[in-house]
């Protein structure tokens, strides 16, 4: 599959050899104050390709996610944003914890922290190898764009913690009383599993009935996340992102009040 067109050039920057009507797999490129175009106007292939940008900002991003899009891109590449459909979402009261993992939370194994060591999360996840990416979309301006975000008081994150060592957790973001889950690693068996157990519980205690889980994955499913309509997911958002969001600090719960 080619790579789509953004304006005569190609995802890469590489500069089309033959014109744009040979393709009709275009996406427009947008500029500092350009809107993004309506989610319904995202391409079938590759699934939800909208637009592009030739950089990221923190006010981009927390509009994006406003209107159900978000970045992914490697690093040889303009800002691509997407809003595939369906939508992989979890609703908090569907959150399944497998018995097996139900013990590990109920023991303690991890110390739990939140929003204690974001940029750190991040740059865990961005090692984490995964299967059929050679390299990773959080690259350093993913990371302080985040960041920023993170110091605005919009992203989180959840972390597991054992003999004073992080080893695992998840990184979003939240706007009124929904979270965007973005991407978790573990150094240590269920570390991440376990922050993500602790997240929802955070999640349903500050009345968010949804994540945001982006794209459908087999890991996901089996906590209960399942694909909707891109059309439902953005009536959802509209309601959601709309909504008064928690006064109260992000603290984690204690075992006992997650399961």
């Amino acid at each position: 599959m080619g790579a789509p067109i953004i304006d005569g050039r190609t995802a890469d920057g590489n500069a089309m050899a033959r014109g744009a009507w040979q393709n009709p797999r275009v996406i427009p490129w947008l500029g500092p104050r350009t809107p993004f175009p309506p989610l319904d106007a995202a391409l079938d292939d590759p699934n939800g390709l909208l637009a592009a940008t030739p950089d990221l900002t923190p006010e981009r991003l927390v509009d994006a996610y406003r209107h159900g899009i978000f970045p992914w891109y490697s690093g040889d590449q303009p800002v691509l944003w997407w809003s595939p459909d369906p939508r992989m979402v979890l609703y908090t009261r569907d959150f399944r914890v497998a018995r097996s993992l139900r013990r590990v939370v109920k023991e303690e194994r991890f110390a739990i922290r939140a929003d204690s060591a974001f940029r750190t999360v991040m740059e865990g996840c961005a090692l984490i190898p995964r299967p059929g990416q050679l390299g990773t979309w959080i690259t350093p301006a993913i990371v302080d764009a985040y960041c920023t975000l993170h110091e605005r008081g919009f992203a989180h994150s959840v972390e597991a913690w054992r003999d004073g060592r992080l080893v695992g957790g998840l990184y979003g973001v939240a706007i009124g009383r929904m979270f965007f889950g973005e991407s978790m690693f573990a150094d240590e068996d269920d570390a991440s599993k376990v922050a993500l157990v602790h997240l929802v519980g955070m999640l349903r205690a500050r009345d968010f009935p949804l994540v945001d889980c982006q794209q459908e994955t087999a890991h996901l499913a089996r906590f209960g996340a399942r694909p909707i309509p891109r059309k439902a997911f953005a009536e959802h958002l509209a309601t959601l992102v709309n909504s008064a969001a928690p006064d109260s600090a992000w603290v984690p719960l204690p075992a006992s009040e997650v399961l």
